[in-house]
Formats: C-alpha cells, sequence, structure tokens
C-alpha cells in the first residue's frame, strides 16, 4: 500500500466512523438491544482509533517509507473491516455467524501495531 491509497482509505473511514456513530447514537438507540448497541459502539471505537493509526501510517510512509509501515496499513484496513465490519453486522442483523470474524480483525490490529515496532526498530532518524 502507498501512502496515497493509505491516506485516502483513511479519510474515508473517518468520515464513515462519524456516520455510523452518529447512526449508532440516533438512529440504533431503541431499536436493538442494549447489548448490541454496545457490541456496535465497539466496532466504532475501533474504528476510529485504527483509522488514526492508518493515518499515521499515511504520513510516515512519506517521511520515511517501509515496507513494514506499508504492511501496518494493510492490516489495519483489514482489521477495520473484519473487526468493526463483523461487529456492526451482528448487531445489526443479530446473526450469530459474524462473531467468529471479529477476533480475526483483533489479531490483524496486533499484527499492525506489530509492524509498526519493526518499522520504528529498523528506522534511522531523519533529521530536517
Amino acid at each position: 500500500m502507498n501512502s496515497r491509497t493509505a491516506l485516502l482509505i483513511a479519510a474515508l473511514s473517518g468520515g464513515f466512523t462519524v456516520a455510523i456513530g452518529a447512526f449508532a447514537a440516533h438512529g440504533l438507540k431503541g431499536n436493538i438491544t442494549p447489548y448490541l448497541l454496545q457490541v456496535f459502539e465497539k466496532g466504532v471505537q475501533y474504528q476510529a482509533w485504527h483509522t488514526l493509526a492508518l493515518f499515521m501510517c499515511a504520513i510516515l510512509m512519506r517521511i520515511q517509507p517501509s515496507k513494514a509501515v506499508s504492511y501496518a496499513a494493510i492490516l489495519f484496513t483489514l482489521g477495520i473491516f473484519c473487526f468493526s465490519g463483523s461487529l456492526y453486522m451482528l448487531a445489526l442483523t443479530g446473526i450469530k455467524w459474524f462473531g467468529p470474524i471479529t477476533p480475526l480483525g483483533g489479531l490483524c490490529f496486533i499484527f499492525g501495531w506489530i509492524a509498526l515496532a519493526v518499522s520504528a526498530l529498523r528506522s534511522t532518524e531523519v533529521t530536517p
């Protein structure tokens, strides 16, 4: 993944996070159980944090490109789709089949953070 793609995905994900968070706050309250609303909100929360991480990856790729940062961006993107997406679908449909997808997204998030750590270990100081 290149910095332009990562920045585009982060921007779209950021806008979607705001929209879906508002949808949860105003459209879902009273229409699904409190537990499923909490599940949905957890998806929004993790999407927001990892959208920021993806944005950080886009910036890092411009400052000091590395395969590890590119892999982190890919993993954060996959994590958003698998983790948050499965929680959204579980909350909206009640279909428990989406539940087992969530941990795969969580693993993507974890490996994304590990990839960033690898990038930090391999990086050199950039002086202005």
